[in-house]
């Protein structure tokens, strides 16, 4: 169909032609089925069993409801400046438009234009991820200071990890409005901290909310007490249990019961807060010891030439693994490679264990990410495992 006439196509006009003009009977509430990103395989879909909910009931501001972004607000503007075929936007920009906020749609993200859009339509909501973050960051303090952001109540992120010392800065520079999440494609999460929260619980990504349980379980599946590292496992009362589309194996090892993982690591403080490690399949295991590599990834990424990191596992014949880092200079700040690694070998010394240390750093022009900012490890570190009998 087309707007207008176009040679081969039906005009939309014509759509309805022949068509009732009541509604159909019955109705019931369908299901979308979203797909997981693929960073570390192939896209998997997640279907859940449909609702027999008559189609009434569907709350189409839900998602933006868990932020506090009240309905009748009548000021609403969101930025969309993330991929929106990527669940995370698509679900926040989704209900925006429900609610009749005006979108405003960035084809690419740029940091500066990002700023002058704010400024310009006076955007009060958008979704942003930690490496968008970076790169706002690193817009000379002058420049950014030029932009109005008054306007922002919510900047709201989750689908990456976020290195404390960068949420921090960007609180300091646009105030109490960063709301971050825990989720996941599959629904497995369901946290939220807001930015007061946080401050007093920094690294955390919050506790779940009131439809959802968190809990910490080790590889025999026995809970663990606060503070003890495990797997995040999680279930929601309110929605029906996902299953991966033609994928009964995957499903399988994704259960513990009626709980649900997608091989996140972390533990509960006594208050209930979730911290998370790592994914599990990124853990390096180094003489015996659990390394995980966002935690050094969070000291870099803090670096002032730094503009992305990536630390993984790479063969090693007397422990099994050693730290490697492939990290990305922001422009200009390329030199030499071996004074740049002597400089960031320096950087981390005292902020991390030496254990911890990166036997050996590479750079590249550019980390694989997808639009979404996930990062692909995978093709990072598939490389170094080829011929190896295992990749840990």
């Amino acid at each position: 169909f087309s707007v207008g006439r176009i040679d081969g196509f039906k005009r939309y006009a014509e759509l309805k032609d022949g068509r009732p003009t009541t509604r159909p009977e019955p109705r019931a509430l369908g299901a979308v089925m979203n797909y997981t990103s693929g960073t570390t395989g192939r896209p998997k879909g997640v279907r859940r069993a449909l609702s027999d909910s008559p189609i009434e009931e569907n709350d189409l501001g839900a998602p933006l409801a868990g932020y506090n972004v009240a309905p009748d607000e009548p000021d609403n503007v969101h930025l969309l400046a993330c991929p929106w075929y990527h669940t995370a936007p698509l679900i926040m920009a989704g209900p925006s438009v429900h609610l009749g906020h005006p979108l405003v749609i960035m084809d690419r993200f740029q940091a500066e234009r990002a700023l002058e859009l704010i400024e310009r339509y006076r955007v009060t909501i958008t979704h942003l991820v930690p490496t968008q973050f970076v790169r706002l960051l690193a817009v000379p303090e002058a420049e950014r200071r030029r932009y109005d952001t008054s306007s922002l109540r919510h900047l709201i992120h989750g689908a990456a990890p976020c290195a404390p010392d960068v949420k921090r800065r960007m609180i300091d520079w646009l105030g109490p409005v960063l709301d971050e999440y825990y989720n996941s494609t599959e629904g497995v999460g369901g946290t939220i901290i807001f930015s007061d929260e946080w401050l007093r619980k920094p690294g955390s990504v919050g506790k779940a909310r009131d439809d959802h349980e968190i809990v910490i379980l080790d590889d025999g599946g026995n809970l663990l007490p606060a503070g003890e590292i495990g797997t995040v496992y999680s279930v929601s009362r309110g929605r029906a249990l996902f299953e991966y589309f033609r994928d009964p194996e995957k499903t399988e090892q994704s259960r513990r019961g009626e709980y649900r993982t997608v091989g996140d690591v972390g533990y509960l403080d006594e208050d209930g807060y979730l911290f998370l490690s790592d994914r599990k399949s990124d853990m390096i295991i180094s003489g015996g010891v659990n390394i995980y590599p966002a935690e050094i990834e969070s000291v870099l990424i803090t670096h002032p030439r730094v503009a992305d990191v990536a630390v993984f596992g790479i063969p090693n014949p007397e422990w099994g693994e050693e730290v490697k880092a492939v990290v990305e200079l922001l422009p200009g700040q390329r030199t030499s490679d071996e004074a740049a690694r002597a400089d960031l070998l320096e950087f981390l010394q005292g902020r991390v264990a030496r254990y911890k240390l990166p036997r050996s750093i590479d750079f590249l022009d550019a980390l694989p990410r997808d639009p979404n900012g996930k990062l692909y490890k995978r093709r990072l570190r598939d490389p170094y495992w080829v011929g190896q009998e295992r990749a840990i």
